[in-house]
């Protein structure tokens, strides 16, 4: 408007300096977001951050959150780190790393380490309410990799009957592909059929998923869990999976109606 000829006889209203202006922009948006608690100003990241390692929720550019995340990011990778042990017992080993088994009758530090990998394991998958059906009875195995970082940990126990999924009406045998059916609820059946191993717990590290970690891990499972025998997938049941665990069972057995236990209706 102050570029406008004064066609009214008036004269144009003088320009306000470059900082006004500014000033007055400040001020613009804080009005227009009052609720804002961070400004935009062109920030690399902003807002709500998921960290993709130890899976901390943290605002971005917020000194103390971001303080706050890296001392539980610290604390997380320090936990997983793997220094091993003399008598180490591995049951498998792979081009990028090797799986460790740890009982509960081994030395107080591997059992030690394999309790704070577990507490890691039941904060990520939210578990800490299912406890296990017998602990002197529990075998865990942890997936070590090349850099002596654990990615990869199961925790297996002895049961002796399992329920099967049932398969909800309307849907095909086969395995869905719609990817909202993983999140549904599911059913199983009431009548017990009978069962080796029970897979309590199933966790990989996040940045090394899609690696192939679980399956190997569940394959070495079947053939060291009993001296001398190889598990079928219709001998061993998963505890109350996460919609992940339900896919990734659905997967490994090939089919949606595998076995499952320990969930809170048969509690």
């Amino acid at each position: 408007l102050d570029e406008l000829p004064s066609a009214l006889g008036s004269s144009p209203p003088a320009k306000t300096s470059h900082a006004s202006q500014k000033s007055k922009k400040a001020k613009e948006l804080c009005k227009r977001s009052g609720d804002q608690m961070i400004i935009d100003a062109g920030q690399k990241h902003f807002g709500a951050i998921v960290c993709k390692s130890c899976g901390m929720i943290y605002t971005a550019a917020s000194p103390e959150d971001e303080a706050q995340h890296i001392q539980h990011h610290e604390r997380f990778l320090e936990g997983l780190r793997y220094m091993g042990w003399k008598k180490e017992r591995v049951v498998a080993e792979f081009w990028d790393g090797k799986i460790v088994l740890i009982l509960p009758n081994d030395p107080k530090y591997a059992v030690k380490k394999a309790e704070d990998v577990r507490e890691i394991v039941d904060n990520e998958l939210g578990f800490k309410q299912v406890s296990l059906s017998c602990p002197a009875k529990t075998k865990i195995y942890l997936f070590v990799s090349n850099e002596k970082m654990i990615v990869g940990c199961l925790v297996a126990e002895s049961i002796k009957q399992a329920f099967r999924v049932l398969s909800e009406p309307g849907t095909a045998p086969a395995l869905s592909q719609d990817p909202l059916q993983q999140h549904r609820a599911w059913r199983c059946s009431t009548e017990p059929e009978p069962a080796i191993c029970g897979v309590s717990r199933i966790w990989v590290f996040g940045p090394r998923r899609r690696k192939g970690i679980a399956r190997r891990m569940v394959d070495v499972v079947r053939s060291t869990f009993m001296y001398g025998c190889y598990l079928s997938t219709e001998e061993l049941a998963f505890s109350d999976p996460t919609p992940d665990g339900k896919l990734f069972a659905s997967k490994y057995c090939q089919t949606p109606s595998f076995l499952v236990y320990n969930f809170v209706y048969s509690n």
